[in-house]
C-alpha cells in the first residue's frame, strides 16, 4: 500500500469509478455523508438498492432528513459506533470522511465497519492526498498532512493485521474548478472547519499563490486521491 503516488495519470469523476462496482440489489452504507450528495446518487443510479447513511454532525443529520428520496435511510452516528446490527450491509462508502475520525478512534471505525460488513463485502475508502497545487493553496489555511498520514496508517495496519484484504488500490486525480479567486474563498476558505483565522495577511498571500496558476479565466487543478478497496476477512 502507497501513502503517496507521483506522476498520477489516471482523470477521472469518481462517480464513475463507483460505478465499475456492481451495487444493485445491494444494501449500502454511507459513513460521513455530509450533505448527502454521494449519497443521492448511489440511491439514484441502478436499481434495488437500499442506502443508510450515517452523519455525526446534528444540524447537516438534521437537513439531510429533509431530504425526500425513498430508498435512502439517515441515521445520526458515527463510523466508530454505527447504529447497524452485525453483516447488515454488502458495501461501505467513505468518501473523504476517514481522515475526519479522531485518530484514537480509527481503528474502532475499522472494527465497526467489519463487524456490520456481511462475509466477504467491500469497504471503500476514499482520500484526498497531501499532494498537487491545489492541496499546497489548502495547507495555508488547512494543513492537513498529520491526519491523512494517519488514517492511512491505521487502514494499512488493518490489513496488515488480516482484517481486512486489500481487494484494489486506485489512484486517480479529479478535475476541480475555481472561476476566480472569489470563488475559492468561498468555497475553500470560508469553511467551518478551518484551522485557523484568516488574517488579511494570509489572505493576501494565499491570493498571490492562486494568482499564479490564474490567467483571468476560470482555474483547474487536478486533485489526487487514493481509493482502497479493502474485503472483510471472514
Amino acid at each position: 500500500m502507497q501513502l503517496l503516488k507521483n506522476n498520477i495519470e489516471q482523470i477521472i469523476n469518481e462517480a464513475y469509478l463507483i460505478e465499475t462496482l456492481n451495487l444493485d440489489n445491494k444494501t449500502i452504507l454511507e459513513l460521513g455523508c455530509g450533505s448527502a450528495n454521494m449519497t443521492k446518487q448511489l440511491a439514484q443510479t441502478g436499481v434495488n438498492r437500499k442506502i443508510i447513511a450515517c452523519e455525526v454532525d446534528e444540524i447537516q443529520h438534521k437537513k439531510n432528513l429533509l431530504l425526500d428520496v425513498e430508498n435512502i435511510e439517515f441515521k445520526l452516528c458515527g463510523a466508530q459506533n454505527i447504529d447497524l446490527k452485525d453483516e447488515s450491509v454488502d458495501m461501505v462508502f467513505m468518501f473523504k470522511s476517514f481522515h475526519h475520525i479522531p485518530e484514537k478512534l480509527m481503528l474502532k471505525a475499522l472494527d465497526e465497519i467489519k463487524r456490520v460488513l456481511k462475509p466477504n463485502g467491500l469497504a471503500y475508502i476514499s482520500e484526498p492526498l497531501h499532494q498537487g497545487e491545489q492541496n499546497e493553496l489548502v495547507a495555508m489555511f488547512h494543513n492537513e498532512e498529520d491526519v491523512r498520514k494517519k488514517a492511512f496508517e491505521a487502514i494499512k495496519n488493518s490489513v496488515d493485521k488480516e482484517q481486512f484484504k486489500l481487494f484494489k488500490e486506485i489512484f486517480f486525480k479529479t478535475e476541480i474548478s475555481y472561476l476566480n479567486f472569489e470563488d475559492f474563498e468561498k468555497k475553500q476558505m470560508n469553511l467551518s472547519y478551518n484551522d485557523i483565522q484568516i488574517t488579511d495577511e494570509l489572505k493576501y498571500k494565499i491570493k498571490e499563490k492562486f494568482d499564479k496558476y490564474n490567467d483571468g479565466k476560470e482555474t483547474t487543478f487536478y486533485k489526487p486521491f487514493r481509493v482502497d478497496i479493502l474485503q472483510k476477512i471472514v
